[in-house]
């Protein structure tokens, strides 16, 4: 018989992560605060207390005592504090009102954790300073992981059980030999080093701090938002639209192995993984058809302004980042058509992009690969490989069943879009837009649109697809089975 999991253990770490939330809002707050005549400083007060109240609770009232997380009640904590982060993360949007309705609200928070970028704001700049630093703080926390960040406290093997259940194994795989916790740290850390480096390159090109700092954030965590309602076309700088290409780029790489090229001196590690090779060869790729297709069509009149708005928007959208410097919905069937791909795939794993990870398409390619020449040679002995280690069966046979189920979500979500009014276009490209966490697809959700005009019930269903994807679909099939089995 299976045994329970301790709900207590689970409660008292949520509660954790709820603290963690709510000294984001703190600071927030005090964003408000320094800004004169700033109107979110209350509703962010307001919901930065009554979110310690509740955090504060299962640590005072709820008994942990000595208990080894195991795997299922860390995958419970992981699924929990993401869905506690954004509920009561939408409590600052809430308790300020205007166009932030109960379910505008809830869609904001969640988009903002889960680092989709897809939002219901027609004004942003309307948005008090306070507000709009909350807005992109809950794409930071979210960018490097609630449970990550907040497991920085746990110790010994729950700090490795809280991790784990976050990361996924495809993430940790290069780093197989180290323990999850340490493999976490140097995420962190280069998360951090990343987002200041983007932060003070970004204001040497010009960008105000508070513009700056947010684009930063908002870079590397790949989530898109900004503070501008035509996204970084409002600036029209080409030296910031660099240093945001190369920050996004950077955000989609393995962070690991960031770690190990930058931090510690090793850059010949990015040009030994074979992972991130084809990932960099992919987007290369895909810029070169942008620009050619939109110089061919006419849509650009010289070769340099093709080139930089296709850089720009293929590695937004191949990072699940989506800031914007066009309105990609203008552009001909075969540029719209590589950007959708370029959403599917993304980055790599152990990046804060989302989508299907190139490291999984290419564990899948090649698998099928071996599979064709088995048949073809059955007596000839073949293996899978990438960046030079034998990949076993069971990790190709993970890649497939990772790709199935996300197109199979895809396809479902975008049957229910449709079903509910919306356009081909916009039903399938906003499903796919939500489970990859890119936020911009094509129709009516562009990357000069939003989703405001959806209606309720497909806001809702935007959520879970969103989340589905952040979690990376398992963990919640992980949950149900637990749940069921207790």
């Amino acid at each position: 018989m299976t045994k329970g999991m301790n709900w207590k253990v689970i409660i008292w770490f949520i509660g954790i992560s709820l603290l963690s939330v709510a000294a984001l809002m703190a600071v927030s707050a005090f964003v408000a605060c320094l800004t004169p005549g700033d109107e979110s400083r209350m509703p962010l007060l307001h919901a930065t207390i009554l979110t310690i109240l509740v955090g504060t609770y299962p640590l005072i009232f709820v008994r942990k005592g000595y208990h080894k997380l195991t795997f299922r009640e860390g995958n419970c904590i992981v699924v929990g504090a993401w869905v506690m982060a954004c509920l009561f993360g939408m409590l600052p949007f809430l308790f300020y009102g205007r166009e932030f309705t109960p379910i505008n609200a809830i869609f904001e928070s969640v988009s903002g954790f889960t680092t989709t970028g897809a939002s219901i704001l027609n004004d942003i700049e309307a948005l008090p300073r306070g507000l709009q630093f909350w807005r992109i703080s809950t794409a930071w926390v979210g960018g490097v992981g609630i449970v990550t960040l907040f497991s920085m406290v746990a110790v010994g093997s729950d700090k490795s059980t809280l991790s784990g259940a976050e990361i996924s194994a495809m993430a940790r795989e290069p780093f197989s030999g180290e323990r999850t916790g340490s493999f976490a740290n140097k995420m962190l850390i280069t998360y951090v080093a990343l987002t200041l480096v983007t932060f003070f390159s970004l204001k040497m090109t010009g960008m105000g701090w508070f513009d700056a700092a947010t684009n930063a954030m908002s870079a590397c965590s790949t989530c898109g938002f900004c503070t501008r309602n035509t996204s970084i076309a409002f600036y029209a700088n080409p030296a910031s639209e660099v240093v945001l290409t190369v920050a996004m780029l950077a955000a989609g790489v393995h962070f690991g192995i960031l770690f190990l090229a930058l931090l510690r001196g090793r850059p010949r590690y990015i040009w030994k993984s074979e992972t991130i090779k084809v990932f960099l060869s992919l987007v290369g790729i895909a810029i070169a058809i942008v620009t050619v297709d939109l110089l061919s069509k006419g849509i650009e009149s010289s070769f340099w302004s093709a080139f930089r708005d296709a850089a720009f928007q293929v590695v937004s959208i191949s990072t699940t980042t989506g800031f914007a410097t066009e309105d990609t919905t203008l552009w001909p069937p075969l540029s719209v058509a590589v950007l959708i791909v370029c959403s599917l795939i993304c980055g790599c794993s152990g990046s804060t992009s989302g989508g299907i990870k190139i490291d999984r398409v290419i564990l899948a390619t090649k698998g099928i690969h071996r599979k064709v020449t088995q048949t073809v040679s059955p007596h000839a002995i073949h293996f899978v490989r990438v960046d030079g280690r034998i990949r076993p069966d069971d990790q190709v046979n993970d890649a497939y069943g990772y790709i199935f189920c996300y197109l199979l979500v895809v396809v479902l979500f975008a049957a229910v879009n449709i079903a509910f009014g919306l356009d081909f276009t916009t039903g399938v490209t906003a499903s796919v837009a939500c489970i990859g966490n890119v936020g911009p697809g094509f129709g009516e959700v562009g990357s000069m649109s939003n989703y405001a005009a959806f209606p309720a019930v497909l806001k809702a269903f935007g959520m879970v697809e969103m989340l589905i994807g952040r979690l990376e679909i398992f963990p919640l099939l992980y949950l149900f089975q637990s749940v069921r089995n207790q």
